[in-house]
């Protein structure tokens, strides 16, 4: 497979401690800024651009493994800059994996990894052909799945977060797709008392995430 090429500070820094091997990396101003933002592509690259070999994700059914995990599952969430904060949240809760569908979905690309702030080079991501499918899989293994939805009736602070869970959030303006929604146990809201119809889906798995670090 080709390499990638991912850029900035933070992310260069995690992925030369991370899971993958680095090939190269340009720093300025051996590198002139101009070259910097032709090799990479972005003018966000901070001075440092790498090439990486590409992601390595893990199997799924290797996250079920481990005992009294937290996860997290995102249903069909198309922006790589929200799959690169969720990704940023999970590892910062101490969430041990993060299950995105091989379609239809955000990649861990060079934007992901700079919205991570290099979370994703320690974070194990899956890919799953079949979210739903996986989630009963989970269920069957012992998880319990919550649903973020916002017009749930129960606060993810009335519910148990304790053991090994699923946190599942749904895709841009579409939440959680039918088949997936009926997939977990139960599902919940973040109350709101402002005018927005809705958190941004990074910043709504910001806060379930922490809800089940303080229950835990």
């Amino acid at each position: 497979m080709a390499s990638q090429v991912i850029y900035g500070k933070q992310p260069v820094a995690e992925a030369e401690r991370g899971r993958r091997r680095v090939h190269r990396v340009w720093r300025a101003p051996d590198t002139s800024g101009e070259e910097l933002e032709r090799i990479c592509g972005s003018p966000d690259h901070q001075g440092v651009v790498a090439e990486v070999d590409p992601y390595p994700y893990v199997g799924a059914g290797e996250l079920l493994l481990k005992e009294n995990v937290l996860l997290v599952a995102l249903d069909q969430v198309q922006d790589p800059r929200n799959l690169g904060a969720v990704a940023r949240s999970a590892e910062a809760s101490g969430a041990g994996g993060l299950v995105v569908p091989e379609r239809r979905a955000a990649e861990v690309t060079a934007v992901a990894c700079k919205a991570s702030a290099g979370a994703v080079e320690h974070l194990p991501i899956a890919h799953v052909r079949n979210l739903a499918d996986w989630l009963a899989e989970a269920k069957q293994a012992g998880f319990w799945i919550w649903g973020a939805d916002a017009s749930a009736s129960q606060a993810p602070w009335d519910v148990d977060l304790t053991g090994p869970t699923v946190l599942v959030l749904g895709g841009e303006g579409k939440g959680i797709r039918p088949r997936v929604s009926s997939a977990c146990d139960g599902l919940v809201a973040l109350p709101q008392r402002g005018r927005t119809a809705s958190l941004n889906v990074s910043a709504a798995a910001a806060a379930l995430l922490f809800e089940a670090v303080r229950q835990r």
